[in-house]
C-alpha cells in the first residue's frame, strides 16, 4: 500500500511534488514574440488579439497596429480550402469544452494565400472556458521548395537512370539472341559497354545515398590519418593513365603540412569531383595547391586547404551563391548537377568549409578547408 495514498489513522502523510509545468510563458525565458520564427497570435478570453508577432506580419500582410485589440476572427480571418470561415466552423469559445487544441492544417489567407495553421485553447481549469487561444501561423514556401526539389530529383534520376539501363537491356537481349552471329571483338566491345554503364548507374545510386545522408545529418565521417598530397598525386596519375598530358596538371605542395585526420575514401571523393570538374568544364593547366591554414573550426589551430584552380572561362558571378545547391550545372556537356552539393556537405560533414571564386588565370577556383581535427588521445 502507497503511504502517500493512506488514510489509515496515524500513517505519515507523504508531500506530492508540485505537478511539472506543461508551458512555459515566452515572457519567462526572456523572449520577444518578434523573435520566433513561426508566426504568434493570440487572443484573450474575450476573443480580441492581444499579440501579433513579426512573423505573423510578414505571413499575413496585416499590421499588428491593424490586428490587436480585434476580434480574432477579423484579425486572422481564415478559411478552409471549400471557402468557409474557419473560426465559425472551430468556434474555439463556444465549442467543445473537453477540446484543447487545434492540429496542424491548410487554410487560405484572403488572396488565396496558403498558410499552416496550429490552435491551442488554454483554460484555466480543465473543461473551464478558453482563457487563451494561441495560433501559431508557418508560410507554406519552404515546404514547397522541398516538394519541388524533391520532384526534380526523382526526374533527374528517372532522367539519368534511363539512358544506361535502357543500352544494358538493349545489348543484353541482343547478345542472348544473336550471340552466335557476333565476333569476339564486337562480344567484347558489347560487353564493355555494359560494364560502363552499369558504373554509371552505380555511380548515380551512390549519390543518391550520400545525398539521403547528408540532408538527414546521417552522413557518417571516419577519421584516419591522411596523406593529402598522396591522395591528389593518386588522382593525377589515374587521369594521366587515361590519355590526358602530364602538363595539364600543376601540383603544389606547401611544407611542412599538419597531420591531417580525415575520412579518407570522403576526401579522395571530394577531390575527384573538384578534378573532374576541372578537366571536364575547365582549359588549360590545372592547378592544386596544398597549403597549411587555420582551422576554419573553434579550438585548433591548424587546418589544411586544398585549392583546385583552371584556366578556362569560370563560372558568371550571378551564378557563383548557387554552385553548390543541387542540380546545378556549369555546362551542357552532360552530369547529374550532384556532384558539388555532396562536395560541400561532405566538407561540412568534417567540420570544414568550401568555396569558390576566379581564380588568378580567370578560371574556376575551388578551395576546401578541412581540421585537422587529431583524435583526443593525440593531443
Amino acid at each position: 500500500m502507497s503511504v502517500g495514498t493512506s488514510s489509515a489513522p496515524g500513517a505519515r502523510q507523504v508531500p506530492r511534488p508540485p505537478a511539472p509545468r506543461t508551458s512555459v510563458d515566452p515572457a519567462d525565458l526572456g523572449i520577444d514574440p518578434d523573435q520566433l520564427p513561426d508566426g504568434l497570435v493570440v487572443a484573450d478570453e474575450h476573443g480580441r488579439v492581444v499579440c501579433f508577432n513579426a512573423a505573423a506580419v510578414r505571413i499575413t500582410a496585416t499590421p499588428a497596429a491593424e490586428a490587436l485589440g480585434q476580434p480574432l476572427e477579423s484579425a486572422l480571418p481564415l478559411e478552409d480550402l471549400e471557402g468557409r470561415r474557419w473560426w465559425q466552423l472551430t468556434d474555439p469559445y463556444g465549442g467543445l469544452a473537453i477540446r484543447v487544441r487545434q492540429p496542424e492544417r491548410n487554410l487560405l489567407l484572403p488572396g488565396g494565400r496558403e498558410v499552416l495553421v496550429t490552435a491551442r485553447y488554454v483554460r484555466a481549469e480543465r473543461l473551464g472556458p478558453v482563457h487563451r487561444v494561441v495560433v501559431t501561423l508557418r508560410d507554406t514556401e519552404a515546404r514547397r521548395r522541398t516538394e519541388r526539389s524533391h520532384a526534380e530529383l526523382i526526374a533527374t534520376v528517372a532522367h539519368e537512370l534511363r539512358s544506361p539501363l535502357t543500352s544494358v537491356k538493349g545489348f543484353t537481349a541482343t547478345l542472348l539472341a544473336k550471340w552466335e552471329r557476333f565476333t569476339d571483338d564486337q562480344k567484347r566491345l558489347m560487353l564493355e559497354t555494359v560494364d560502363a554503364d552499369a558504373d554509371r548507374v552505380t555511380r548515380l545510386i551512390a549519390e543518391l545515398l550520400d545525398i539521403s545522408r547528408i540532408d538527414s545529418g546521417r552522413l557518417e565521417v571516419r577519421r584516419q590519418p591522411v596523406d593529402i598530397g598522396a591522395a591528389v598525386g593518386r588522382h593525377i596519375q589515374a587521369y594521366v593513365a587515361s590519355g590526358l598530358e602530364a602538363d595539364r596538371f600543376l601540383l603544389r605542395l606547401a611544407q611542412p603540412l599538419p597531420d591531417l585526420w580525415a575520412d579518407p575514401d570522403k576526401v579522395d571523393q571530394v577531390l575527384s569531383n573538384l578534378l573532374e570538374n576541372a578537366v571536364r568544364h575547365g582549359e588549360g593547366t590545372v592547378t592544386i595547391d596544398v597549403t597549411p591554414t587555420a582551422s576554419p573550426r573553434e579550438g585548433e589551430d591548424t587546418g589544411t586547404s586544398v585549392t583546385v584552380s583552371d584556366e578556362g572561362a569560370g563560372i558568371p558571378e550571378e551564378s557563383m551563391n548557387r554552385v553548390f545547391t543541387r542540380f546545378w550545372r556549369g555546362s551542357k556537356r552532360g552530369g547529374t548537377g550532384l556532384g558539388l552539393y555532396i562536395v560541400k556537405g561532405i566538407v561540412e560533414a568534417h567540420g570544414g568549409t568550401i568555396t569558390v571564386g576566379r581564380a588568378p588565370g580567370g578560371g574556376a577556383e575551388f578551395r576546401f578547408t578541412l581540421p585537422v581535427a587529431a583524435p583526443a588521445y593525440l593531443t
